[in-house]
């Protein structure tokens, strides 16, 4: 039920009204409302009630195990989000004087020169407010560091067949053509293909390593002088940094820049749209186009750096410095882990991610590449159950919500049909991946002796199974008073 459908004629909840009247005449007349908003006429009790159930209807880390792959949704510690809201952070305006944030400034200055060491960047910019505009810095960047030389017939940027879909995107956005670069059967980019199309028009490649197959690409070394002898640019998509943390890092397999999603390696808030913090990595080659502010160390002070202190910047991506509260978070994770706990990150996420591929085996499902050691994820393909039952990879995913789990992704990488890319985190027990692999292998037997009942799934939540084209393109968003209602 809607809030709005307990609405009472002159029901109202005082308690929650702000002290002081509004004064209107403050106000300009062309910004004032001609007519009162539709708000429900609801008691304290019943809008405390309404929003307690619905937060109890939802799917989330702190209730379900979310093993969806390239995106792990892992817990983020408490002490991370109490330490990052001390007053004195809350309280500390964008605008402040640098001499009046020291300490939030060395915050950031230390995190900065984390994720350096971590990486293998000579700098890095907490500026981009999301993953996705770290994608698009490093690629503003590339474009501006070919640009700069006078080297503007690079127009091309070129992509691996099993790429991120933000990848081609981005190349796109920034103003590029892209060329797609397919996968050999062993997992691992075609060199041959790679060889045929470089050249000077390639402005760089943008990929992740371990790739979204979720395999460690064992050429990554002669990708990156192949590339480079062309003349262009390797661009590293961090959303599957957590692989590797520790254990090797992108600026020593070649990469130029990398953006780095905190919501997903460093364990910050993830979902719902936000908030997100994406930073960007550089090289020796694109330090003077990073954007900015990014915080310098002078002595024992710290300070901003801003476009007069980098003449050659690509700009400003967001207000101020970035999502301030989430790169706080990152830090605090960061020095609680400390290096040999980022090894660790890495040590349990490929260990549960192997743990979990081989128990599947064992129970007859069929992965992409069983020739492989799995990394932070691997990829299930559905593609027999399909071609047997009828029942396909969304099918057995919205029946998995039945069974308490969140799905894995589904259908990505495109390049493999009917596939669910799964990655356990480092952050779950055996104990959770064991009731995962129970809850697929009865979804499966359901598949063959009930297949109606997996296709019609789910039938324990509050919504079932949707018109997924028809919610997409005609979504009902906007609540109506009926003149019942009204009156």
């Amino acid at each position: 039920m809607l809030i709005f459908e307990q609405s009472k004629a002159n029901r109202f909840n005082r308690a929650q009204q702000p002290g002081e009247a509004v004064d209107l005449n403050k106000i300009p007349t062309e910004f004032r409302r001609q007519q009162s908003a539709e708000m429900p006429a609801v008691s304290e009790l019943q809008a405390v009630r309404h929003y307690t159930r619905l937060s109890q209807k939802n799917f989330s880390i702190d209730t379900h195990f979310y093993p969806l792959g390239s995106c792990t949704m892992k817990y983020n510690p408490r002490a991370c989000n109490s330490l990052a809201m001390q007053a004195n952070f809350l309280g500390h305006h964008p605008l402040t004087p640098a001499s009046h944030g020291q300490g939030f400034l060395q915050c950031v200055y230390e995190l900065q020169e984390i994720l350096k060491e971590a990486t293998g960047m000579k700098g890095v910019s907490m500026q981009p407010m999301a993953g996705a505009q770290g994608e698009f810095a490093g690629l503003a960047m590339i474009r501006a560091y070919h640009d700069t030389r006078g080297d503007e017939g690079r127009t091309e940027i070129l992509c691996p067949d099993a790429a991120h879909g933000t990848n081609p995107a981005t190349a796109i956005m920034c103003g590029y053509t892209v060329c797609e670069i397919p996968t050999g059967d062993d997992g691992d980019v075609d060199l041959e293909a790679l060889k045929a199309v470089v050249g000077p028009q390639t402005a760089g490649i943008m990929l992740t390593n371990p790739s979204t197959l979720g395999v460690f690409d064992r050429n990554i070394k002669e990708i990156a002088n192949v590339v480079h002898a062309a003349g262009g640019l390797l661009y590293y998509d961090g959303a599957n940094l957590n692989a590797i943390l520790g254990k090797v890092k992108p600026g020593d397999m070649g990469f130029d820049v990398i953006h780095i999603n905190l919501h997903k390696t460093f364990s910050t808030p993830h979902g719902g749209g936000g908030p997100g913090s994406g930073p960007v990595g550089v090289g020796e080659r694109l330090l003077p186009f990073m954007p900015v502010p990014v915080v310098a160390k002078t002595d024992s002070n710290y300070r901003w750096l801003t476009e007069k202190d980098a003449p050659q910047s690509i700009g400003r991506l967001s207000a101020n410095m970035g999502n301030s509260g989430i790169v706080l978070r990152a830090y605090i994770y960061a020095r609680m882990l400390g290096r040999e706990g980022m090894e660790r990150v890495a040590d349990y996420a490929t260990l549960n991610a192997n743990y979990l591929m081989v128990k599947l085996i064992e129970a007859g499902f069929e992965v992409a590449l069983p020739e492989r050691r799995a990394t932070h994820e691997f990829i299930v393909t559905l593609k027999k159950l399909t071609k047997e039952t009828g029942v396909s990879a969304m099918d057995v995913a919205k029946r998995l919500l039945d069974y308490g789990y969140h799905a894995p992704t589904t259908y990505f990488p495109l390049i493999v049909p009917e596939c669910l890319l799964i990655e356990p985190t480092e952050t779950e027990s055996k104990e959770e991946i064991d009731g995962f692999v129970a809850a697929l292998l009865a979804v499966k037997q359901e598949a063959y002796e009930d297949p109606d009942k997996v296709k019609s799934a789910p039938h324990t939540l509050p919504v079932k199974r949707l018109d997924d084209v028809r919610a997409a393109r005609k979504p009902d968003l906007r609540w109506q008073a009926t003149e019942k209602q009204k009156g």
